[in-house]
């Protein structure tokens, strides 16, 4: 028998032992024919198309006062118009009519309607969303609704088969398939991400729909996808179901998410400057500060530690450190290995709760109009977190994007919204400091 055919007899065994619902492949001949429509007929009532309408502004091409005066054209606002966006999502809960998404389909949505698997129309309203994982929680009244199991995305490996179930580019309930290529994914964009990468085809419209395993069960929610073109290469991400369940669950218990915070200023740290400091570490998260009462203090850290280590997962630089933490809730138990004098230790800290005050920035100032600032929400830097940006607005059109982190303002450091109001007080000029994934810039605001 040849590879080929050795594979896939395989493959329709494998099939039939996993799906012990679905009804056995067909055949041609005496050879079985491997197929996942069975698994893919369970799976994909589960997943929903979503249509977003929202209202964006735009600036005027006459906005610029000096270019308006020239010409003698009368001053006028932004412009507003309507416009619709698609995506997808999947019912986790057929009781509740709970749908799992991405943050970004939805955001600043004023409409949300879905489309089920035979096509009945819903109407749907955001129970809650978190900008940093990308994950949102949506709620439909419906009958008959079909949920997906939710899987362990703990136990997936490189190398699995899975599906991805979705709506790209408006085609509706499209179905693909491929293997786990990595895990823990990060720096893609500005978040929170420990993401599964995956070769099923991902597109446009993909994003909040399902990554399934061959047991029909959710393992992760498809978020975003690397391509030069807009369309797949091969190399998609999906947020893993252990993350979205628990912003989903701190969402539906608290009515927020309640992230974890250990209480440090820290910074990446290298062979060369560990030597320094009389450590032989390859890399770590050097903890350059520690906050008076929390977490850290408390569990016995200390300023120059080096954490290499956070619930045996080895932390390259402050960024893993960073996600690391953030991904856990306040409360949880959290096991810090770190390096002290050259010696390694072992803390247990019990992460505190992020506070997250909030600030509108046209509030603040014209030109951080459209955007949205959290004290101390989904980073370990000291500073200003910016949670959105509105296409089309003032902060926008400045640079400005959702993630960058203030950190100062006219040279002043800044660490709370009220610290950024009192410099911009008494300034028509913002020059902001920021800090971009892992790269500073400075934005002028005018």
């Amino acid at each position: 028998m040849s590879k080929l055919r050795i594979l896939c007899a395989g493959l329709a065994l494998f099939a039939m032992a996993t799906t012990a619902s679905a009804a056995l492949p067909q055949r041609v001949g005496d050879q079985a024919v491997p197929s996942l429509a069975p698994l893919v007929e369970a799976a994909s009532p589960a997943v929903v198309n979503i249509r977003v309408r929202q209202t964006v502004s735009s600036r005027s091409p006459f906005a610029d006062e000096a270019f308006r005066r020239f010409f003698g054209v009368p001053e006028s606002g932004p412009r507003s118009r309507q416009v619709s966006s698609a995506g997808s999502g999947v019912i986790v809960d057929a009781t509740n009519g709970y749908i799992l998404t991405n943050h970004h389909v939805v955001e600043n949505a004023e409409e949300i309607q879905i489309s089920l698997f035979d096509g009945e129309l819903l109407d749907a309203t955001i129970i809650g969303s978190d900008s940093a994982t990308d994950i949102a929680v949506l709620k439909v009244e419906g009958n008959g609704l079909t949920e997906m199991p939710i899987g362990d995305s703990e136990q997936v490996r490189v190398g699995d088969f899975v599906i991805a179930i979705g709506n790209p580019f408006g085609l509706g309930h499209t179905v693909t398939s491929g293997i786990v290529s990595a895990l823990g994914r990060t720096g893609i964009g500005d978040g929170l991400e420990d993401f599964i990468q995956t070769d099923a085809s991902i597109n446009p419209g993909n994003s909040g729909g399902a990554l399934v395993n061959m047991h029909g069960e959710l393992v992760g929610i498809n978020s975003a996808i690397i391509s030069r073109t807009g369309g797949n290469v091969g190399i998609g991400f999906a947020v893993p179901t252990e993350i979205a369940s628990s912003i989903m669950r701190q969402i539906l218990d608290f009515g927020e998410v309640r992230r974890g915070l250990l209480g440090v200023s820290i910074q990446p740290i290298d062979r060369a400057a560990a030597e320094a400091l009389n450590a032989e570490v390859e890399a770590g998260a050097l903890i350059t500060e520690i906050v008076a009462e929390s977490a850290a203090e408390k569990a016995g850290l200390e300023v120059e530690d080096i954490i290499i280590e956070v619930n045996d997962k080895k932390i390259k630089d402050a960024r893993e450190l960073s996600n690391a933490i953030g991904l856990m809730s306040a409360g949880d138990q959290v096991s810090i290995r770190y390096v002290r004098d050259g010696r390694e230790g072992v803390a247990v800290a019990e992460l505190g709760q992020r506070i997250a005050a909030t600030g509108t920035g046209g509030d603040i100032h014209p030109g951080l109009s459209g955007a949205e600032f959290a004290s101390n929400t989904a980073t370990q830097l000291n500073g200003i977190e910016t949670v959105s940006v509105e296409a089309g607005s003032a902060a926008a059109q400045r640079g400005l994007r959702a993630g960058d982190v203030i950190v100062a303002v006219n040279r002043q450091p800044v660490r709370s919204i009220a610290d950024l109001i009192a410099v911009a007080s008494e300034n028509q000029i913002l020059f902001l400091s920021i800090v971009r994934g892992d790269r500073p810039l400075m934005l002028q605001i005018r």
